[in-house]
């Protein structure tokens, strides 16, 4: 009886050289792995890294201080146009924009601000939507960012607002 011998598959030249740069790709990376492990090993702890990834403002870490001392500063206007009907008769709409400045390094107090965004316009909504349009046509500016900023800064935990703007504050009849 004769056998017949079925010759094996031929794989192309293309499939093998992916396969071998597969191979040498995955060894150069274990290889990169190993040595980093090792070198983290041998190195002393509390040593400063050796490289930072990104914009370092400090290397000590985010820096909270005064407004005085900010190198950098962001102006947060997340609280958008507002539009407040007024107390009283006649009908009335005030049209507000509030901004403040902060610290562009101090990421954690510009996250609590983002999160803050709904109780800054409801504080905003109820501070102008108790006066008529007589009051807010004779308003202490001054007076109103002052009572308004006491009222955020204490909601705030993480930093303070030391200035506020009204960008917008026009009354629609």
């Amino acid at each position: 009886m004769r056998q017949e011998i079925t010759p094996a598959p031929k794989t192309s030249k293309g499939l093998l050289a992916v396969y071998r740069a597969a191979v040498i790709l995955t060894l150069v990376l274990v290889g990169i792995l190993i040595t980093g492990s090792l070198y983290a090993l041998v190195r002393p702890s509390g040593s400063a890294p050796l490289f930072y990834l990104g914009r370092q403002d400090n290397a000590q870490g985010v820096q909270r201080s005064g407004f005085t001392d900010w190198t950098d500063v962001n102006i947060f206007s997340g609280i958008g146009r507002l539009r407040i009907p007024l107390a009283g008769q006649p009908p009335a709409t005030v049209v507000l924009s509030l901004s403040f400045p902060y610290p562009a390094n101090d990421t954690f107090f510009a996250e609590e601000l983002a999160t803050r965004i709904g109780e800054f316009r409801s504080i905003a909504v109820g501070y102008f939507s108790a006066l008529d349009r007589d009051a807010v046509a004779s308003l202490d500016e001054n007076r109103a960012k002052n009572e308004i900023l006491a009222l955020y800064n204490a909601m705030l935990h993480l930093g303070r607002i030391e200035e506020l703007y009204f960008t917008d504050l026009i009354i629609l009849d």
